[in-house]
This record gives structure tokens, C-alpha cells and sequence, in this order.
């Protein structure tokens, strides 16, 4: 067994605790009680049978005895948040609450809406959300604790060699196809009347609305928001933490059934509905608008990136020189126009991971070569127009260090770090408190300084 990052199995599904859950999975209830002391923390019994059922239910084959693996993951735990404390280790309630939004919006769409939730755990969203506060917050410290012991580790390229020359030939990884590319990106200029027009619209149907029109109606004729049109405007039950800043600071502020002013976001001009509010959560409607770009518009932007492609093949500026000086993406302009890959946080894409416009352009593209100025869409749904320079394109390969450097220096820092890690484990075992009940003294630890 290894101890990785998140702890392997506090948190595969949700949260550690639930006596509904276990009592649903079992038609039982197990009679709970403390099976170890690890410094001022407890392993509980309903904490090993609910982790067990959750692992299970998710259709995952338990290997030799998970409950003894589920056992020593927590009492690693007890080992993180007895350090956590003596080092004075905390998360803020913000950090908390956020946490909490996310994996509630994640498990109201895996259940299909939140009153299927509701009904599997017997208890209102609010209900749910407070049982496992603590929980989230002990989960939340220990990866906390974690990052802090490891902060200081780092490789240098002889360690990624050796530890490259550690993996047996048929166990290297395969890598997919990938394109490194870098953007300079012009958004068309959108004028104050193509702004206000939009503004107006919405203002009439707010207008329309408050005498008495449907909200759901106006949203699945007009919205904007392909995502949540068809649904009538409706988001389902949300954290602040997940919604734009300008948007959440809007929409919380209203009361049941109250419809919002025009308010402007990332993504646009809205009008917003309560429909309830929750605790932290809100369920609200919106109908979103965006000014059209015209012609002109998106011609003015095309003239500016064909006159920067053409001062690329005579100046002495380089492509990423370029886009640090004359890019509208800032995310990307301060890194030299290089494109981050959101699934992995590297600059390597596989093609199907690139919006289809950009992927179409690179399909034209040589290595080293700058397309021409075309219109994409960007994660916001914004008309922009890109010119993009093709740094790299590789074809599927079984990993090695001359093309994929970087991906196995991450491979041997994690590695490195699970190191340290276990012998962090060794030493805190001698010197912290640790009692387990009889029960459990048989199981086969990775870690024998459990039992002293």
C-alpha cells in the first residue's frame, strides 16, 4: 500500500461518514465503537465499514483485506492531523465551504437532481452538508499537512535519469499524440451601443417578467447559456465557490422569486431568479445575453493579428516576445502566448482536447509554422480570433526522457516525495501515541511501527 497525495481511499468517493448509508447498503446497523487512538485523534468503527460500502458500491473489486487498508489510511490520518495541530496547520471556513459546494454539486449530478440525494441520505442538503463538515475539514488539513512535509523536495536530472532507468522497459508509459502550441489572441472590440442594446433587451424582459411573463420561457427562447436553456435558465443547486464571482454576488442577494438587474459577468449580461436558497447553496434561473460582434468588428481584429503574423517573418521579435506585448489573452500572455492544458496543467494537448477551431488550424501546420488569423470560441463562449504557432507535435510513444522529460521529472518528484512520506510515517510512529483495539492487531501493515 502507498500513501499518495489525497490518501488513496478517504476520499475515492465523498466523505467518511454516514450511519444512513451504512444501514441503507446493509439493511444492518453496526453497533459503532473506537478502534485506535493515533495522538488526539480516533478511528471509529463506522468509519471502516462505510468507507468499505462506498469503495464497493462504486463497483471497485476489494484486494486482499481492504478493511485493514482502509484501517491503516486512517490512522495515517491520525498521524496528519496530530502534526497538523502541533504545527498549527489550518483550513478557513472559505476553503472549507468551497470544498463542500464542489463535492455537493458533484454528487447531486451523479445521484440526477438533489432531491434523489435527499432521499438516499434521509436528510436536506443543508442536513448533509453539516454532518460532514468536519469531516471535509479533517480531509482538507491532512492534505495540507502532507504538502507541507513535502514542500522542500525537488529532483535534479541525474535523480530523473536514475529514476527513469529504475523502470522495468515493459512498464514505461505509453504517451498519446500531443501538439505544444502557442496564441496571440485579439478579441473584437465591442462598442458601448452594441452594449446597451443588450443591456435593454434584457431590461424589457425583466420588465416582461415582473408583470407576470414566465421566467423559464424567456430563458429557453432567448438564453444564451446553451448549457442551461433547454432547462429553462436553471443552474440546480450551486456553491458560490462555483459560480463567477460578479454573478454569485448578484444572485445572493436575492429573496425568493426576485429578479435581478442587468448584472455583467466573464461570460456576458444576465438577469437572474431566485428560486431558494439553501444554506450556502442557491438554486437560480438566468438568461443570458452576449453583444453581437460585427463584421467590422472582427475584420479590425483580423487586420491587427495578419499585421503581427507578417512582422513575425521580418522583426526580430519573436512569436512569444509578441504575444507578451500584444496579446488579449492574459492568462496565456504572460507566458509567452503558450497554451496550458486545463485536464493537466502542462502545455502538451491531445488533439481532441483543443477547441475545434484551434485543432482544425493545427491539422494545416508544420512545426515552427504561424497560421493564419482565425475565429474561435473561448472557454467563456467569446468570439475571438487566434493566430497560433505550432512548437511541437508528437506522435504516440512509449515514454523517454529526450520527449518527455518533464512528464517523467513529475513522475520521479512524486515518487520521490511518497519516499519521504514513509519515512515521515517511520519516525512520527515512534514518538505519537498509537493504541489499536485487538481486533485489528492481526492486519498485515505496510507500517509495522503501528503496533509497539
Amino acid at each position: 500500500m502507498k500513501i499518495i497525495k489525497n490518501s488513496i481511499l478517504l476520499t475515492i468517493i465523498f466523505f467518511c461518514l454516514s450511519s444512513n448509508y451504512t444501514a441503507k447498503a446493509q439493511d444492518t446497523i453496526v453497533i459503532d465503537k473506537i478502534l485506535a487512538v493515533v495522538g488526539n485523534s480516533i478511528v471509529k468503527l463506522s468509519d471502516i465499514e462505510n468507507q468499505y460500502i462506498q469503495y464497493v458500491a462504486q463497483g471497485y473489486s476489494p484486494t486482499g483485506d481492504m478493511k485493514c487498508q482502509i484501517f491503516e489510511e486512517m490512522l495515517f490520518q491520525g498521524l496528519l492531523l496530530t502534526q497538523a495541530a502541533l504545527d498549527s496547520i489550518e483550513v478557513t471556513e472559505k476553503d472549507v465551504e468551497s470544498e463542500l459546494d464542489r463535492r455537493l454539486t458533484m454528487f447531486i449530478q451523479r445521484a440526477g437532481s438533489e432531491a434523489a440525494l435527499e432521499e438516499y441520505f434521509n436528510k436536506s442538503i443543508v442536513e448533509i452538508k453539516e454532518e460532514f463538515r468536519s469531516v471535509v475539514k479533517d480531509q482538507l488539513i491532512t492534505q495540507r499537512m502532507q504538502e507541507t512535509i513535502t514542500a522542500e523536495v525537488a529532483v535534479s536530472p541525474s535523480e530523473v535519469r536514475k529514476f527513469y532507468n529504475s523502470i522495468p522497459a515493459d512498464s514505461l508509459p505509453l504517451i498519446g499524440a500531443e501538439v505544444e502550441v502557442l496564441q496571440i489572441s485579439k478579441y473584437p472590440k465591442i462598442t458601448d451601443e452594441d452594449i446597451a442594446l443588450v443591456k435593454d433587451k434584457l431590461n424589457q424582459m425583466r420588465e416582461r417578467i415582473v408583470k407576470g411573463e414566465n421566467f423559464s420561457a424567456l430563458a429557453t427562447l432567448y438564453s444564451e447559456d446553451e448549457g442551461t436553456a433547454t432547462e429553462g435558465g436553471e443552474l440546480g443547486f450551486i456553491g458560490r465557490g462555483m459560480l463567477d464571482p460578479d454573478f454569485a454576488a448578484a444572485a445572493f442577494r436575492l429573496e425568493k422569486n426576485e429578479v435581478s438587474e442587468v448584472v455583467e459577468s466573464a461570460f456576458g449580461f444576465h438577469i437572474i431568479q431566485m428560486i431558494e436558497r439553501r444554506g450556502e447553496q442557491i438554486n437560480v434561473r438566468h438568461i443570458l445575453m452576449r453583444p453581437k460582434v460585427r463584421p467590422n468588428q472582427k475584420n479590425e481584429a483580423k487586420t491587427i493579428l495578419d499585421s503581427l503574423r507578417n512582422a513575425l517573418n521580418t522583426d526580430t521579435l519573436t512569436f512569444s516576445e509578441m504575444a507578451m506585448l500584444h496579446s488579449d489573452d492574459d492568462e496565456t500572455k504572460r507566458n509567452g502566448g503558450i497554451m496550458i492544458n486545463p485536464y493537466t496543467n502542462t502545455s502538451k494537448f491531445e488533439i481532441e482536447q483543443l477547441d475545434p477551431a484551434t485543432n482544425f488550424e493545427i491539422n494545416k501546420l508544420m512545426v515552427g509554422e504561424i497560421s493564419k488569423p482565425f475565429e474561435a470560441v473561448d472557454n467563456k463562449g467569446t468570439t475571438v480570433y487566434r493566430i497560433i504557432l505550432l512548437k511541437s507535435r508528437s506522435r504516440a510513444h512509449v515514454a523517454n526522457l529526450e520527449m518527455d522529460y518533464n512528464f517523467i521529472k513529475d513522475l520521479a518528484l512524486e515518487d520521490k516525495k511518497q519516499k519521504m512520506l514513509e519515512e515521515w510515517i517511520l519516525e512520527k510512529q515512534k514518538t505519537t501515541y498509537v493504541r489499536i483495539e485487538d481486533a485489528y492487531l492481526n492486519c498485515n501493515f505496510s507500517y509495522k511501527g503501528w503496533i509497539k
